[in-house]
């Protein structure tokens, strides 16, 4: 039996909207900007993965975790029909460093303008709405 890949996707954003972004340094949108994430591996939780992953590829520890969708579109990714499951979450982006499969890790104040890989657009603006409503 064939199913999706599973992954998961990240949107930490500061005080002041800037959002954390890597630059990817492999294909598909290899030097493009996107959401920290990546695959969750077996026997993880969606939430280890993402904690995983975003401090594999950016060095930060993440707090407060908020679930922000689950996006599914199977033409969302160039290499097959994966699943993300996106969150949102807070960090102490002082120890920012690119690990991993990320050339660069940055904060990008804005983040609309840029091109992302992806969905991860839609991703952070549904995530920008949620953190938006809570404050």
């Amino acid at each position: 039996m064939e199913t999706p890949w599973l992954a998961v996707d990240c949107a930490i954003f500061d005080d002041i909207g800037r959002v954390v972004l890597i630059r990817r340094n492999r294909e598909p949108f290899k030097g493009g900007y996107a959401l920290p994430g990546g695959f969750v591996e077996i026997g993880e939780t969606v939430e280890d993965a993402c904690r995983r992953e975003v401090k594999e590829e950016t060095n930060l520890e993440l707090h407060e975790l908020r679930l922000v969708g689950v996006y599914s579109d199977p033409g969302r990714d160039p290499r097959g029909h994966v699943v993300s499951i996106a969150f949102t979450a807070r960090a102490d982006v002082a120890p920012l460093k690119a690990g991993d499969d990320a050339s660069q890790a940055e904060m990008i104040e804005n983040w609309r303008k840029r091109p992302l890989a992806f969905d991860h657009r839609r991703i952070l603006e549904d995530a920008f709405r949620i953190i938006e409503k809570s404050r």
